[in-house]
């Protein structure tokens, strides 16, 4: 991700597009991120902007993540959907642990974690599998 007075996304952008010189063929850009958007999207954008219309200042830091077309969230999910998660991951990696114990420490973690996901239940199944000294599947 880009910090707020950041401008070199605009490079990245014209890259993507292909820009002056095209898109190579033998390149490809993967991009990570833990925000929904690369870029800061601050309302403060918005209210300086010196454009014709002040939206145009945040939509053009925002369609930065509109040149990638895959798009992987991890979306919030309820206490019973994040357990049946769980609950598939150790009968499929074959993790023995009472289900009374698994609940409890699955509600803990989450709980420490402040988040309900697959990604929270994916984390926790690999550190109970660690836990209990048992390698995951591949």
């Amino acid at each position: 991700s880009f910090d707020h007075d950041d401008t070199s996304y605009k490079s990245l952008k014209a890259a993507l597009e292909g820009g002056v010189e095209g898109r190579p063929a033998n390149v490809i850009f993967y991009a990570t991120s833990n925000r929904r958007h690369l870029l800061p999207r601050d309302m403060i954008d918005n209210e300086r902007s010196t454009a014709i219309n002040p939206s145009e200042a945040v939509e053009e830091k925002v369609s930065l993540s509109d040149r990638f077309g895959l798009w992987l969230g991890f979306h919030k999910c309820s206490q019973d959907e994040y357990l049946d998660m769980i609950d598939g991951y150790v009968r499929y990696h074959d993790l023995k642990i009472d289900a009374e114990t698994l609940r409890a420490e699955a509600l803990e973690w989450a709980t420490t974690r402040g988040s309900r996901s697959g990604r929270v239940a994916w984390q926790f199944t690999q550190d109970l599998a660690g836990r209990l000294g048992k390698p995951l599947k591949d």
